[in-house]
């Protein structure tokens, strides 16, 4: 079977992005562009994790294929890989293990253990490693692409059907009403909760990952796609599926708004339809047209995806919990400067992810 490049440059234009987005210069001073939806709606910034999702499913594709179906030793591999990423997220979320500020009234013990009663169980990382877990066990189960998008609908179904039954008086898809939120006061707890909105609400949260999980089977079949044929064929097909996707997302969105937050079923649709779109792009230009050089750097970030995004987190946190540097002494107060630092810094971790692939060294879970 022959190797995509596409599949490895759109893994790693999705970290460039990923980073960027998460390390602003100053999170008061953001272009719109780059700013998520307040709640419903679709900016490119909200593209962004599905993506990712998108991503971790086509590559199922060939790393489940070598399981004959739910057998054990496959299971173990799956519950294995998504329990190592979720430590891997928890810990992101942790480090660097103490609390920034100190109450003075307390000791250092008390101190501790109250930052540590109130860590956010959810992230970026574990809510990828559920709906890998979720997503990995149908595949293996099902194994044909029929029952799979099945599974998918069914996913998408559930996920809207709990949202509507169980609404509050504020509405279904409201921040204070929504079904996601009470089973994550329920699950987690208010203090482990993200508290961003003004109250506490996850968008990372436990009910997303059936939503999330369809994502993931999406571009799962879409990988069956690209397994199926050469690639100019394979570009012309997923093209008319994006089509497909993106008209059935916009047309559910009429009724079921797209909501990153909550993941919602329009939401799974309308962002599969863009990943599908660039990824179709990018196998035209790529392996049919034979462009890889210009995509060279992000090939490289994106066969070392998972070790360079949180690298990058790492040494941002560092650089911010440790040092006194203020970024602002050199790139000021403005959306273009903020825009300047994160482009700056997305470089730096694209370089190292150049030293990385030269080396041959490739880390993975």
């Amino acid at each position: 079977m022959k190797r995509y490049l596409s599949l490895d440059i759109l893994r790693g234009l999705t970290v460039a992005m990923m980073i960027m987005v998460n390390n602003p210069g100053s999170w008061s001073h953001i272009y719109p562009i780059l700013r998520h939806a307040s709640w419903s709606g679709c900016t490119p910034c909200d593209l962004v994790f599905p993506f990712f999702l998108f991503c971790v499913g086509v590559s199922m594709t060939f790393a489940l294929a070598k399981y004959p179906g739910l057998t054990a030793p496959a299971v173990r591999k799956v519950l294995k890989r998504g329990f190592l990423l979720y430590i891997i997220g928890f810990l992101l979320t942790a480090y660097p293990f103490f609390p920034a500020h100190r109450n003075p009234d307390l000791t250092a013990w008390q101190n501790w253990l109250e930052w540590a009663g109130n860590l956010r169980l959810m992230g970026i990382l574990q809510r990828i490693s559920l709906c890998y877990i979720l997503a990995s066990v149908l595949v293996l189960w099902l194994r044909t692409t029929k029952k799979i998008a099945i599974a998918a609908g069914a996913l998408c179904a559930l996920h809207l059907a709990l949202l509507l039954i169980f609404a509050g008086p504020e509405g279904a898809f409201s921040l204070e009403g929504n079904f996601a939120r009470k089973v994550d006061l329920v699950l987690l707890g208010e203090q482990h909760m993200y508290h961003g909105y003004g109250l506490p609400f996850d968008p990372e949260g436990l009910l997303g990952t059936l939503t999330g999980a369809a994502t993931v089977l999406l571009g799962y079949m879409i990988g069956k796609v690209v397994k199926s044929d050469a690639p100019v064929n394979v570009s012309a097909k997923v093209f008319s599926i994006s089509a497909g996707l993106l008209l059935g997302g916009l047309a559910l969105g009429l009724v079921v708004p797209i909501n990153k937050p909550m993941w919602t079923a329009s939401y799974v649709l309308y962002t599969a339809g863009w990943a599908s779109f660039v990824l179709a792009l990018l196998i035209y230009l790529v392996d049919v047209r034979g462009w890889e050089k210009p995509f060279f750097p992000f090939k490289a970030l994106g066969m070392n995806a998972l070790a360079v995004f949180v690298l990058s987190g790492l040494i941002m946190k560092t650089l911010w919990r440790f040092t006194d540097w203020d970024y602002t002494l050199v790139f000021g107060h403005t959306e273009f400067m903020s825009f300047l630092f994160s482009f700056l810094y997305m470089l730096v971790n694209l370089g190292i992810a150049v030293v990385l692939y030269r080396r041959r060294i490739f880390i993975k879970l």
